[in-house]
């Protein structure tokens, strides 16, 4: 069985069989799903898709590209999401100075801001970091009281480490199967197993060999036998763990 702790299926690429592919998911081994938002909207459709399906699960939050976008008495609309029973996380939160799509002084500004709201909903926070460790570390060390997860982590041991040190956990998707995934494969054997989480990313981050495809929670399987390789267990086995991690870090029963 299958925990995919982060699939963003609000997406467009899934408006022609969303009913259909989200029903199937259980027969097919993934009997959890965490939907965060990127946006007030998004969070919004991720909760009436947790109240549709009930292996579905939402999280709700600004995503650093959608900083700009946040308007006064947004973080208090936030925080009346999250007290949605399937609410089960703030996210997808964090900083990208890869694409800076909103300005970075604005993007860390949100960032500690709905990091302050996790804290006061007493929920784990899902941290997205691209070409921005610095700047990410430092708010986590900030903000020690509160823990979760550095989303589809593609940083090196050393940050691993510190990620790690502090309580976190850490999730990857399928380009972990990718032929240049040397740095990812590393983390992976340095890192405890109980903290290591899978997801897809969905629609985005296709392992091989659909990396040309729209991704989803039935690839869950190439995931797991990529982190198994590389502990040398079974992929049934990987399954399990990261199952038992995700209902940890998001606190389902």
């Amino acid at each position: 069985m299958y925990f995919d702790t982060h699939a963003h299926y609000d997406n467009p690429r899934f408006d022609l069989d969303r009913r259909e592919l989200l029903q199937s998911l259980p027969e097919h081994g993934v009997t959890l799903v965490l939907n965060p938002g990127f946006d007030l909207p998004s969070s919004r459709t991720a909760i009436g898709l947790a109240e549709d399906y009930p292996h579905i699960y939402a999280a709700v939050g600004f995503h650093p590209h959608d900083s700009s976008k946040f308007r006064e008495g947004d973080l208090e609309r936030l925080e009346t999401l999250t007290r949605h029973p399937k609410v089960m996380a703030v996210g997808e939160i964090g900083l990208d100075y890869h694409y800076d799509h909103s300005p970075r002084d604005i993007q860390r500004l949100r960032f500690r801001e709905q990091m302050g709201l996790a804290r006061k909903a007493g929920l784990p926070a899902i941290v997205h970091q691209r070409e921005a460790a610095e700047d990410t570390l430092e708010i986590l060390r900030d903000c020690k009281d509160v823990t979760g997860v550095v989303h589809c982590f593609s940083g090196s041991v050393e940050t691993a480490k510190v990620v790690l040190d502090l309580g976190w956990y850490i999730s990857f998707t399928g380009v972990i199967t990718h032929k240049n995934a040397r740095k990812s494969h590393e983390v992976i054997q340095y890192m405890p197993r109980e903290r290591l989480m899978l997801e897809t990313d969905a629609p985005y981050m296709a392992p091989e060999p659909f990396r040309r495809h729209r991704n989803s929670s039935l690839y869950m399987p190439q995931i797991a036998e990529a982190v198994a390789a590389l502990w040398g267990i079974t992929t049934e086995e990987a399954a399990a763990i990261t199952m038992e991690n995700g209902k940890r870090c998001f606190r389902i029963s």
